[in-house]
């Protein structure tokens, strides 16, 4: 069925869509990854708006996969999907890939971005070249990690002064792993200057400030989608008002 993104001549760049390669939490042994869920609900809705999506992580190949709850219905319609299965089991490396093809980045989250994303040279200068090209940057959960160390070409971090939402400090207490990560993530943007929102736990949240997105928790996830897929429609020149209606 075409979309009404097609109907008005969308030819969107893809949405870069970055996954952890780290799989285990600190010391404890436990297996982690990228949530799934905080991959295929913001995916489903930028898909469903005729956006493409791409993938890479960070060390390349097949990232560990957490969250693999398959009673939640778009996890299982793409989890059961051969062509998101090869997407998501040959991914480049992030350092391979060339940010100037992208319209946006997205960091999902999922424990394992915590430990890889921030300390990430191919990470803070895929968000640099595609944020200071005009595009979208977004994150989701503990996505933001990916914007921990990010500087601008002015030295600025990319946090300082912006609104955004990230797992909050007290639901990594609340999950018992604030003693097992390497850093609190809301704390630590807080410290680069940003100027977090939080909701109660477990709450959905996301923030829009300017061109960065970001969402608090994995409830937060098809509503980042949805804050992503209006910034480029509207960067693309589609009527949303218009979109909605036909849709």
């Amino acid at each position: 069925m075409e979309t009404a993104a097609a109907r008005q001549g969308l030819t969107a760049k893809p949405v870069l869509v970055v996954l952890t390669s780290h799989g285990t939490k600190g010391s404890t042994g436990e297996k982690t990854g990228y949530y799934l869920a905080e991959v295929t609900h913001p995916v489903a809705v930028l898909e469903a708006a005729g956006i493409p999506v791409e993938y890479a992580s960070i060390q390349g190949g097949e990232p560990p996969v957490d969250g693999l709850d398959l009673t939640d219905a778009t996890n299982a319609r793409y989890w059961q999907n051969p062509a998101f299965r090869n997407a998501v089991s040959h991914t480049p490396r992030l350092a391979d890939v060339d940010p100037s093809r992208y319209a946006a980045i997205f960091f999902a989250g999922g424990h394992g971005a915590i430990w890889d994303f921030p300390d990430s040279a191919a990470v803070q200068d895929a968000t640099r070249q595609i944020y200071e090209a005009g595009g979208v940057v977004g994150a989701v959960c503990h996505g933001p990690a990916a914007f921990v160390n990010v500087k601008l070409s002015d030295g600025t971090y990319l946090v300082a002064g912006k609104r955004l939402s990230a797992f909050t400090d007290d639901e990594e207490r609340a999950v018992q792993l604030a003693h097992v990560v390497p850093f609190l993530l809301a704390s630590t943007l807080a410290a680069r200057g940003a100027l977090l929102e939080p909701a109660p736990d477990w709450t959905a949240k996301v923030v829009v400030d300017g061109r960065l997105v970001t969402g608090q928790n994995p409830q937060s996830a098809t509503g980042v989608g949805e804050a992503l897929r209006n910034l480029l429609l509207a960067q693309a020149g589609v009527d949303l008002t218009a979109m909605e209606k036909q849709a």
